[in-house]
């Protein structure tokens, strides 16, 4: 005989699965949000590219490391942004020894119409929320992924 999934089991399986389900409609965002920069835009593309066009990223290494990603593929999508007009590597102007990648104002545009759109979807959901609703659900996803 198995015993009955706990209150807290069934808890925990009840989240994983309302992750999932999130995570899908971020794919299905980071899509939307590729096209409307470029149509050839992967969602991965998009993703180095606002990792660049926001600063959090600015060399092959740190968009790996806030990727998770590998380097083959980011080599990849950092070459189809180039030939898309979208980023330029130009020299550290803290090191002239090494590059960075910045994104031309084109792509910053273009990042800037579909983040617009996203925020506002999911903004839409979230004002629902109360101010202190937000704040704990802020703290609880910084302690899931701490």
């Amino acid at each position: 005989m198995t015993d009955a999934p706990s209150e807290l089991d069934l808890a925990v399986a009840r989240v994983e699965h309302e992750l999932a389900g999130l995570f899908a409609r971020i794919r299905v965002s980071w899509r939307e949000a590729a096209v409307t920069v470029h149509p050839d835009l992967q969602p991965l593309g998009y993703q180095v590219l606002t990792s660049i066009a926001t600063g959090k990223a600015t060399s092959a290494g740190a968009i790996i490391e806030r990727l998770q990603t590998d380097k083959s593929a980011v080599s990849r999508q950092v070459r189809q942004l180039e030939e898309l007009g979208l980023v330029e590597s130009v020299r550290d102007p803290d090191d002239r020894r090494a590059r960075v990648l910045v994104a031309t104002d084109l792509a910053q545009e273009r990042v800037a119409a579909a983040r617009a759109r996203y925020e506002e979807r999911l903004g839409e959901r979230l004002r629902a929320w109360s101010a202190a609703d937000l704040d704990h659900f802020a703290d609880l996803l910084a302690a899931l992924g701490g």
